[in-house]
């Protein structure tokens, strides 16, 4: 089908990569220009994989895991193929987050400073092991073909829901941790004197809050979701898809069936198999 307002959404998805591509590179202007680059020895260059890695990785990798079932031009390629795709990138960008992390103790650990005292640092945990119980059940419900459909369609909405929280958690954490940092790092002029550094970081932060602005909205519209699957798909043999349905084993000797219980049985699944597929669009980690 087409897609309602097309123009539109081409025109906020090229704003999103574009504010999350810039933000990406303010990030490393800000670590190579005004900080220590980067290293992984234990000084401050090792922090400094934190920000970008978070910013890369945990902001930009996966906003764009959020919306890829909204690409109407991947709504021809199969929903298993999406799904890989999708658990991909959110895969990756827990990789970035959790090596990140691993910077940060590293680092405060050899300059002797105490971990989790403020916080930044205690959303940004709570954020890092929520993401990572939403992926493990995300490949656990949705992609491995052993969940049944009833379970899959009863967690997709809190699967959704906390998915776009813990994106936005992880803006808001950002946002916290950039100023910790500047407030910390800027003495001689400091903060409050606005030197370059403390405006670009500025800059910076407002650019995570248009990025996030844009996923979530694009993420909320229902008009922009992936259509249901093709109703000839629903009679697959068992195993075929995740969202196979139950109604095959009725039809085992569908050659001796009476017709009418054979295309009851048939209306009964495509029923549930596109209230089920409606929900399933909507599916972020």
């Amino acid at each position: 089908r087409k897609m309602e307002g097309y123009g539109r959404f081409l025109a906020l998805l090229a704003s999103t990569l574009l504010v999350g591509f810039v933000s990406v590179i303010l990030s490393l202007v800000w670590i190579f220009h005004y900080r220590e680059g980067l290293s992984w020895d234990g000084s401050a260059g090792e922090f400094n994989w934190h920000p970008v890695l978070i910013i890369t990785g945990f902001v930009f990798i996966q906003g764009i895991a959020i919306i890829v079932y909204r690409l109407p031009w991947t709504w021809k390629c199969s929903k298993l193929l999406m799904k890989f795709i999708h658990a991909g990138l959110n895969t990756i960008a827990m990789i970035l987050a959790i090596v990140s992390m691993v910077a940060v103790f590293d680092f405060h650990n050899a300059g002797n400073i105490p971990n989790m005292y403020s916080l930044h640092s205690w959303i940004g945990l709570t954020a890092v092991i929520f993401y990572s119980l939403q992926l493990f059940l995300g490949f656990a419900v949705f992609l491995l073909p052993f969940a049944p459909v009833h379970l899959r369609a009863a967690l997709m909405p809190i699967h959704v829901y906390s998915g776009l929280t813990i994106f936005a958690t992880v803006i808001a954490t950002a946002l916290m941790g950039i100023t910790e940092k500047l407030i910390f790092a800027l003495k001689n002029p400091a903060y409050s004197a606005s030197p370059p550094e403390a405006i670009l970081v500025n800059c910076l932060g407002l650019l995570l809050v248009i990025f996030g602005s844009i996923i979530l909205w694009m993420a909320s519209r229902p008009h922009w979701k992936r259509p249901p699957e093709e109703n000839t798909k629903i009679l697959r043999p068992i195993g075929a898809t995740p969202e196979s349905t139950e109604v095959e084993s009725t039809m085992t000797n569908s050659s001796n069936a009476d017709k009418s219980d054979l295309r009851s049985n048939a209306e009964a699944a495509r029923k549930q198999n596109i209230k089920f597929d409606e929900a399933g669009q909507r599916s972020t980690m």
